[in-house]
Order: structure tokens, then C-alpha cells, then sequence
């Protein structure tokens, strides 16, 4: 079991991953990756309010995670990992934590510099970069904003 989902969401945990993912996996956890909410005590208050009340959540830098990453990977606990942007992912992923490990792109969203791939996929060109860095570090890439929603891959991704 360990981590069921490795996911890249702007919006980390809200109904989407919780009800669609969560419920779903059956995650007993959540474990948010991002280096500003580790140290922002009244914003993890916030964000764990969108966590159903049997799971747990975890704050954790990149740094943190990459020392607990074979440790959550192992665990017999079923969990969501997520990442706000695909920096964190990559930061995560170097040195090949994530070989052979699928990482999902579910919810990066509309802003200036990006363009649609798909209806909630906008890339920037360095998102696009990053993408190619995941999958050099042996990190399996793909796009699904459900689980009921047709997998894309990397390459469809980045045409």
C-alpha cells in the first residue's frame, strides 16, 4: 500500500482529491509536500479542515519528505501525497526517489504564461520542463483529474 497517489493539485486537499481520490483509495492519510505550509501553522489549520475527520494529515518540506519518502512509500497505511506545483514534484523526485513511481497532474489551473492541455491542465514552458525532469528522474507521468477520467500520458501532455 503506502502512498496510492502522488499528485500535483494547486488546491493540495479539497473535495476532488478527498472524495473522487480519497474515498476511492480508502487513504488514511494525506501528506502535503510544501515548503511554505510546513511553516505556516495557521494555513495547515486551514487546509486541514478540507481533510475527512478519520484522516490524518501531514506537513512536510521537500527536505522532510525526501527523508521520509521510502518510509511512506513502505508503509502499509494507503495515503495521498500532494504537491502544490511541479517544482515541489521534481525537488521530491531528484536523485530518484520516484523511479517507477506514477505521479499525477490533476488540477493546475489557469493563469498568464499558461496554456490549455487539457480542462484542468494549463502548462507554462518550464511546467513543461519540469514534466521532462520527472520523467528523466525515472518518475511515471501522467494527467487525470478523476479516477473515472481517462488517463493521459506524458507524451500526449507535452504533444
Amino acid at each position: 500500500m503506502g502512498i496510492e497517489l502522488l499528485r500535483v493539485d494547486e488546491r493540495l486537499i479539497h473535495g476532488q482529491v478527498t472524495v473522487g481520490w480519497g474515498s476511492r483509495l480508502r487513504a488514511s492519510s494525506y501528506l502535503v509536500v510544501d515548503d511554505h505550509l510546513a511553516t505556516s501553522a495557521w494555513e495547515r489549520e486551514l487546509m486541514e479542515m478540507g481533510a475527512p475527520e478519520y484522516a490524518a494529515v501531514e506537513f512536510a518540506s521537500v527536505e522532510t519528505a525526501r527523508e521520509h519518502l521510502a518510509e511512506w512509500l513502505a508503509s502499509h497505511e494507503p495515503a495521498i501525497l500532494l504537491t502544490r506545483d511541479l517544482d515541489h514534484m521534481v525537488r521530491l523526485a531528484r536523485g530518484g526517489g520516484l523511479r517507477g513511481v506514477e505521479v499525477n497532474l490533476g488540477g493546475i489551473h489557469d493563469a498568464p504564461d499558461r496554456r490549455e492541455v487539457l480542462p484542468y491542465l494549463f502548462l507554462t514552458s518550464t511546467d513543461r520542463d519540469r514534466i521532462r525532469e520527472l520523467e528523466a528522474e525515472g518518475a511515471l507521468v501522467s494527467a487525470r483529474d478523476l479516477p473515472s477520467s481517462p488517463k493521459r500520458s506524458a507524451d500526449e501532455l507535452l504533444g
